[in-house]
């Protein structure tokens, strides 16, 4: 049941990579990060109100440090799926894991093997090649600033974890995130040009805030349900959506070089979580 939940996220996850396509013809990527947050911020707490939880927390600097963490690396990663193939993006802030297995054996000083090794260098191998068709297109920057997105994606997934591993429940870790990323979002906008919301864009704001927090509830549902190696080979599975949604939607294609790269990437998230030690 873990896997199905999984390939739920995955789904739920490229829809929001969808609405972000979408919405940037209507908003910024700055008020796409304050609606996609803001709109995810009630829909959770109806959901603690649903269940009687608590907010309060012992554990204010993680959560602070995971939203600032979280939210700058949302902001980049909107920016990427505005100018980026959906594919493309995703895949960048993809990489994520093989940050996060290179953080926490800095972290917690393991040594490094030569299959964990083996594993990063594939993962970066398939980076480049899967920004190689990009410099023609003289899309190096943003291709630069997805892997930035994967980057910070890696220090709050850590985060998470370590506030997990204190006791913190899923549902208060996903509250203060969308709490944090929706006054980041909402400083952004102060600063910057604000699109007034019509009732073509109604939609998408709500596709977008909607798909997003019910596909973190379904990736947290799909790690504590089934096997953690299961659920994270299947989170890839948003790659392969996002595949297909840029090729109907929008004619997105890349050359064999991309595609191998993409298949690198996924090949080394997969071996990393394998071969990295596993701490509680």
């Amino acid at each position: 049941m873990g896997a199905l939940w999984m390939l739920v996220a995955g789904l739920l996850f490229a829809c929001m990579g969808v609405f972000v396509k979408l919405g940037a013809a209507h908003f910024s990527n700055t008020e796409l990060v304050f609606y996609r947050s803001f709109i995810g911020l009630f829909v959770v707490y109806a959901l603690i109100r649903q269940q009687r939880g608590s907010l309060r927390t012992p554990y204010w600097r993680g959560h602070l440090w995971r939203g600032l963490s979280g939210s700058i690396a949302l902001m980049l990663f909107f920016y990427c799926l505005t100018v980026l193939p959906l594919a493309t993006a995703i895949t960048l802030n993809y990489t994520s894991p093989l940050f996060l297995t290179i953080l926490t054996m800095w972290i917690f000083r393991e040594r490094f093997h030569l299959p964990l090794v083996s594993a990063i260098v594939l993962g970066f191998i398939g980076t480049i090649l899967l920004l190689h068709p990009t410099l023609e297109k003289e899309q190096i920057i943003p291709g630069l600033l997805g892997l930035i997105s994967g980057l910070l994606a890696g220090v709050a997934m850590f985060n998470v974890r370590q506030l997990g591993a204190s006791g913190e429940p899923e549902w208060r870790v996903v509250f203060y995130f969308s709490l944090i990323a929706s006054v980041f979002g909402g400083v952004g906008m102060l600063l910057t040009e604000v699109h007034p919301i019509t009732t073509a864009s109604i939609p998408l704001l709500l596709g977008l805030g909607i798909s997003a927090t019910l596909a973190q509830l379904a990736l947290t549902r799909a790690y504590t349900r089934g096997s953690t190696l299961v659920a994270s080979t299947l989170s890839y599975s948003t790659i392969v959506f996002a595949s297909i949604f840029g090729i109907f939607l929008w004619g997105e294609t890349l050359p064999a070089e991309g595609w191998l790269g993409i298949a690198l990437i996924i090949s080394s998230g997969v071996l990393s979580f394998r071969t990295s030690p596993k701490h509680k």
